[in-house]
């Protein structure tokens, strides 16, 4: 796996994280902030054919 790959994994993993931990406590604008992000991972991965699994959120 080169180094892309490998930092845009975690940074969905992180942010699935993050976008959990708002929605745990209530912070909307938080989880809606963190949601987009996600989105904006995902399409990437997809435009570079990076396979994120089923971990996503």
């Amino acid at each position: 796996m080169d180094a892309f790959t490998a930092g845009l994994l975690q940074r969905i993993k992180t942010t699935e994280h993050d976008l959990t931990r708002a929605r745990e406590t209530g912070d909307d604008f938080l989880a809606d902030v963190e949601q987009s992000e996600l989105e904006d991972l995902h399409r990437l991965a997809a435009e570079h054919g990076v396979e994120i699994g089923a971990t996503s959120v």
